[in-house]
């Protein structure tokens, strides 16, 4: 009843109160929110509520930079290149940063490319990682006239709603936790062991790529800030095939601020260097009372001002309001799961918190769906490849319409506008990545298989207003003359394709899925026949004529026409072979060992271990019903990809090198495929609404005497739980079949 009643609260106090009362009112609405179950499930077999971002916390100081995701605000503390010790994070803000996906990199310049090739306004192959050259409040310690400048945490804990800092220093203690707030911006609360002064510096944006700044700062007495107006001119390359251009930078007309809970107006200084930069200094007092910092950055300078001064006036509420809405997300809005051993329900927790944090809502241009996103130390957005499996792990969340529907709809705009690469033989396929008014001008032919990801998401939903919205404009239109195929998937996409021009009303489509995709069954069989083992390769699918054997020879068994036979034996040839095989230290290896004698360049090296290779190779598995295998491999890579041994933490890793030191993105969702190893490959569940259906092909580990999985299905929470010789099913509104 709170629940359903805290919207008129909520409205009776933005209607009523101070401004102040405003701010607690909205916080507190938020808290309340994030603490009620969802009213329209029903809670018969829902687990009790479990603090998730407590069990999540690791030490990672030393070991991984600061992550912090909010909205349209990210926080990096430090700097890890490729997983190696840069810079240390400190006390303050070192690195938050606004990215709407307004720029894919530090850039806002205009494509010249013309026709439907035209890459808009923001693609940019410069500056990626333009957080990197960021200042913001560097902070220093001055304790009994000893200055400790920018002291190195002695503990770093990371947490999904925050992070938390401790240091000592000249005898001091402090203690420090750093958030994003629900109105993206980001604060620090810093308390000491006895009094001290905080010292914090920073300035304007200025890249390595900058090629002039036209910055202004002021003071605001007023609200106890200092205000920065953004602006300046970069190098930037729009064009894949252009040169470089010099033009606006990513933050021009922006205005980022900075305050504090105790008043900075005494001590702030500001400069100006040659370049244009502007650079300020301020200190404050600490004590165990605490000071908080804080810094928002907008297009609009009374909402940014704004945001970072509620920030420090509620922040406690802020950070509670976080807390509770992470812990909400984690207990309500993804299945549930336990096991025997404790380290693969972290690994499970671990993958869906970073899956649900890069989770972005613009509102604006191309950007008009809530989705997921990939890696915040590569560029942010969705990318086409990567959402063949993240859109199919958005399907199992709770809130589909929130946290599915926009991880395929979000590549709709391209499409629809005409912004694609057209070949001659009809095929059209989209760019690898968008934002507001860009696209990056990487093409591929993955997007089929979002269709499968999209069928999905209806078979557990039965929504065809989601569907329609899929097909129209989009599906339709992208695949009108010629299919992209992924992973030999077209005859299954075809088939797909077939259903939702039916159910959607596009009857008359039926014909031309049929025509464009032959799927007579003696014609599937001989397109499978005609690619095992060319190339001289034996007991193997596809492999290429150059001798570079990928795993993707494993990917087409996700494929439900591939013959289980070759299934069989290419897994007994070359999946647990540790001579010319995949299996290194652990399956499966990127490239075969055999392979890897030839091809030994810096790129082989480094991605010697990849996340998206595992899971195609071992849902192939899976889905060929090669259980034993499917489970030992599936476990063996878990727990040696996704857990640091050394550390006793989880990790998601965009890669290991040959060597096995990890390389690339330190919270890469190019993991998230292996959150779907879990339900549909151990779990074995799929579903469908529709159909009044869910069928269990269980998978349960040779080393665990249980598993248990809890998920709404059609609102009702569904309780699987399985043990050596049964599974034991309630709750659920579907018939239950084993398969």
């Amino acid at each position: 009843m709170i629940r359903d009643r805290c919207p008129l609260l909520l409205f009776f106090a933005m209607k009523t109160l101070s401004k102040q009362s405003r701010q607690w009112w909205f916080v507190l609405g938020m808290f309340v929110l994030g603490h009620f179950t969802i009213g329209d499930v029903v809670a018969d077999e829902k687990p009790k509520f479990t603090d998730y971002c407590k069990r999540l916390e690791q030490e990672i100081q030393g070991r991984k930079h600061g992550f912090m995701a909010g909205n349209v605000t990210y926080y990096v503390g430090g700097f890890h290149a490729s997983w190696q010790l840069t810079e240390d994070e400190t006390i303050g803000l070192t690195h938050p940063f606004h990215h709407d996906l307004r720029s894919r990199g530090v850039g806002l310049l205009r494509s010249e490319i013309a026709g439907t090739e035209h890459t808009g306004t923001g693609n940019d192959f410069h500056g990626w990682e333009f957080y990197k050259d960021t200042r913001v409040l560097y902070g220093s310690v001055i304790v009994d006239g000893e200055t400790y400048k920018h002291p190195t945490p002695k503990s770093m804990r990371w947490r999904p709603d925050k992070m938390i800092c401790e240091y000592e220093l000249g005898g001091v203690t402090l203690r420090e936790e750093k958030f994003i707030a629900a109105n993206d911006a980001a604060a620090s609360v810093i308390t000491a062991s006895r009094p001290v002064t905080l010292r914090f510096s920073g300035h304007s944006f200025y890249h390595r790529n900058s090629v002039s700044s036209s910055a202004a700062i002021k003071l605001d007495t007023r609200n106890n800030a200092i205000v920065v107006s953004e602006g300046g001119t970069v190098r930037s390359r729009p064009d894949p095939d252009g040169g470089e251009r010099i033009g606006p930078c990513v933050y021009s007309g922006m205005t980022t601020v900075l305050s504090a809970s105790r008043d900075i107006a005494e001590s702030a200084t500001t400069t100006r260097d040659q370049q244009g930069v502007h650079h300020y200094t301020f200190s404050v007092p600490c004590d165990s009372e605490g000071t908080t910092v804080s810094w928002a950055m907008h297009d609009d300078p009374k909402v940014a001002i704004e945001s970072a001064g509620e920030v420090i006036q509620s922040h406690e509420l802020w950070l509670s309001a976080r807390t509770a809405e992470l812990n909400r997300q984690l207990n309500e809005e993804i299945p549930w799961f336990r096991c025997p051993d404790e380290k693969f329900v972290d690994i499970y927790y671990y993958l869906w918190s970073l899956y649900l944090m890069y989770y972005i809502d613009v509102g604006k241009g191309w950007e008009l769906e809530n989705h997921t996103q990939t890696a915040v130390n590569n560029f942010l957005g969705m990318h086409r490849y990567d959402s063949a499996f993240q859109i199919k792990v958005g399907a199992w969340t709770t809130d589909k319409p929130r946290y599915a529907y926009g991880n395929v709809l979000t590549w709709k705009h391209l499409t629809k506008n005409g912004r694609y690469r057209e070949l001659p033989s009809g095929l059209r396929m989209i760019s690898d990545n968008k934002g507001i008014s860009w696209h990056s001008g990487a093409y591929g032919g993955e997007t089929s298989e979002h269709v499968l990801g999209a069928w999905q998401i209806y078979e557990h939903t039965g929504d065809v207003g989601f569907l329609k919205e899929c097909y129209e404009d989009h599906f339709e239109k992208l695949f009108q003359k010629q299919f992209s195929v992924f992973a030999m998937n077209q005859f299954e996409v075809a088939k797909t394709l077939e259903k939702m021009a039916r159910l959607t009303g596009n009857e008359t489509d039926v014909k031309r899925w049929r025509k464009l995709i032959r799927r007579e069954p003696e014609h599937i069989r001989e397109m499978f026949e005609q690619r095992w083992e060319v190339n001289g390769v034996a007991n193997y699918f596809a492999a290429p004529n150059n001798g570079m054997i990928m795993t993707n020879g494993f990917w087409a068994m996700r494929s439900p026409y591939f013959p289980n036979e070759y299934a069989k034996a290419m897994v007994e040839a070359w999946a647990v072979d540790r001579e010319k095989g995949f299996y290194g230290k652990f399956f499966p290896l990127a490239m075969s060992r055999q392979s890897m004698k030839t091809f030994k360049t810096n790129v082989d090296h480094s991605f010697g271990y990849t996340p998206d290779t595992a899971y195609f190779t071992l849902d192939g598995m899976f889905r060929q019903r090669l259980v034993d295998k499917a489970t030992e491999l599936t476990v063996d890579h878990l727990a040696n990809y996704n857990y640091h041994e050394e550390w006793q933490i989880p990790v998601a890793p965009e890669a290991y090198k040959r060597d096995l030191t990890l390389f690339g993105d330190q919270y890469s969702n190019f993991n998230a495929g292996k959150i779907l190893l879990y339900l549909e490959g151990l779990a074995g569940l799929k579903y469908s609404v529709p159909d009044q259906q869910l069928t269990i092909r269980p998978a349960l580990p040779k080393t665990w005497e249980w598993m248990e999985v809890r998920l709404p299905i059609a609102d009702q929470w569904t309780s699987i739980r399985y043990s050596k010789d049964s599974v034991q099913t309630s709750g659920c509104p579907l018939s239950v079949s084993y398969d």
